[in-house]
């Protein structure tokens, strides 16, 4: 399905403005479509040949919530000519709201037409049409309308007229996606002094969560949030938002907490015509939502303050092993006990990540970084070898990461310390040098993402695999850490081999899929 964005560039000729205008128009219409009982088609005028009969195009749809729809098809990307866009004509042409006609019928479904201009400010301050929105009720229930309903047909017939002055939808405040609250969550109207001329019934529920248990009709409403509150600044600015929009201007969003409950509140200014005659405000019950909220940020705080003591921990161990192995006389006890320093290292460090990090999830690159500059710090060898990362590997869950972290840790260790075995002594004396050696050897660590699987190679440029080498069949403790892990933690599969060019290279496949 094309985009409204879309669909107007292809057809049309209305330029950026214009669409960022219908774009954020659509992105707010379900308070009009909701209050009007009725289905909102977007159309705008597209391209035709000269001397033909206009014709409208359908970028954007939605239905009520609050009665049943006009259409059980689609009509977004319909273009129409003809008789069966006169009103949309009409209204485009004159600049007014059409509401003559007689029901139309859509199917076994009868219908009234309406349509109103959709106009925007240029930066001329020129006001132009730009669209019409078509406003269409299903009739097959048709009856005496309740006080709800009238105030609700009432507030709807305002913001049309808004929409027709080009003073609705208001600009969109930075961090605010959704227009929520909605009508049904809670509706309040107010006269142009601020005091509450209709409360639905569920904005009044809302206040009595607050600890109004009164009526809220003929109660100046930025007062009453103001004294409710909990927290009297909260209180000031809840009502000040309130005032603001008395003023003829939409305020972000406001939560005002009271007695343990919640309430998300949203202030439109009510001005048809450029006169501010009050104001509508837009209240929900958001207590457990917030109580969810909570409870989800004290379980990742708890989850992050365990990732750090591990971490701490683990640096614990780490520091104590290291400790050992400088009392080790025998220097293959020394070798093992800095081996299991460096990978419980590379475990803590994917511990301190996590603790950082809002979910259970790491942002991989960077700890490989660190790894393989480790690796070549503490590496048993007298050359200097280069590292480096090619491609990313992203963000990884954790019980792949700290799985992955290990095999890394080995496979750079290996590829540092048997790719380049340090020069015999012999050599050294009959060649001394003051300057520290040249780099003359390097690692390079690839990595990318192909259907779901994660592809690790790490490769280097040295002497390679000795003659008749079985990965399967070695002894070395690193790689058979590497072979459980590789092949039971992370569920892959792990290949050692000769390159073409000269070194060795460790492929890894890794699934990333659900575990």
């Amino acid at each position: 399905m094309s985009t409204l964005r879309d669909l107007a560039e292809e057809h049309t000729a209305l330029g950026p403005a214009d669409i960022d205008h219908l774009t954020r128009l659509a992105g707010d219409w379900q308070l009009l479509s909701d209050l009007s009982f009725a289905d909102l088609l977007l159309w705008v005028p597209v391209r035709t040949d000269s001397g033909k009969a206009p014709a409208f195009l359908c970028v954007a749809q939605v239905r009520p919530t609050t009665a049943p729809t006009a259409y059980q098809d689609d009509q977004v990307g319909k273009i129409v000519g003809g008789p069966e866009v006169a009103h949309l004509d009409i209204a485009y042409a004159q600049g007014r709201i059409w509401r003559e006609g007689d029901p139309v019928w859509y199917g076994d479904t009868p219908a009234r037409h309406e349509a109103i201009p959709v106009r925007l400010r240029g930066e001329d301050e020129n006001i132009e049409v730009i669209g019409v929105i078509g406003r269409d009720t299903n009739l097959s229930t048709a009856r005496t309308p309740s006080q709800l309903e009238l105030n609700y047909l009432t507030t709807a017939d305002d913001l049309a007229q808004m929409v027709n002055d080009g003073t609705f939808p208001p600009p969109r405040h930075p961090g605010e996606t959704t227009s929520a609250p909605r009508v049904g969550d809670g509706l309040i109207r107010l006269d142009a002094s601020g005091k509450v001329t209709y409360a639905s019934p569920n904005a009044q529920s809302a206040y009595r969560r607050l600890g109004f248990n009164a009526h809220l009709v003929g109660e100046e409403l930025s007062v009453l949030s103001s004294r409710l509150a909990a927290d009297p600044l909260e209180g000031t600015d809840a009502a000040e938002r309130i005032l603001t929009s008395l003023r003829g201007e939409a305020p972000p969003r406001k939560e005002v907490e009271a007695r343990g409950a919640t309430v998300l509140m949203r202030a439109l200014p009510l001005m048809p015509a450029g006169v501010p005659i009050g104001a509508l405000v837009l209240v929900r019950d958001v207590t457990e939502v917030r109580r969810r909220d909570r409870a989800l940020m004290t379980k990742d705080a708890t989850i992050r303050e365990i990732h750090h003591r591990v971490k701490n921990n683990l640096q614990t161990v780490a520091a104590l092993l290291r400790l050992q192995a400088r009392r080790v006389d025998a220097p293959e006890a020394r070798m093992a006990l800095q081996e299991s320093v460096r990978r419980v290292a590379s475990i803590a460090l994917v511990h301190e990540t996590l603790s950082m990090s809002s979910d259970e999830a790491v942002e991989f690159d960077g700890i490989v970084d660190r790894v393989a500059t480790a690796a070549t710090e503490v590496a048993a060898t007298e050359i200097t070898v280069k590292m480096r990362r090619e491609g990313t590997f992203g963000v990884l869950p954790a019980e792949i990461a700290t799985s992955l972290v290990m095999v890394l840790n080995e496979l750079l260790i290996n590829a540092v310390e048997h790719g380049f075995p340090a020069p015999a002594e012999d050599a050294e004396e009959a060649q001394p040098s003051l300057s520290p050696p040249e780099p003359s050897g390097e690692v390079v660590v690839a990595a990318h993402r192909f259907r779901k699987q994660l592809h690790v190679t790490v490769a280097d440029n040295g002497q390679g695999l000795p003659e008749g080498f079985k990965a399967d069949a070695s002894g070395r403790l690193g790689l058979q850490i590497v072979r459980a892990l590789a092949t039971g933690e992370l569920r892959g599969s792990i290949e050692l081999r000769n390159r073409a060019g000269g070194g060795t290279e460790a492929v890894l496949v890794v699934p990333l899929g659900k575990r």
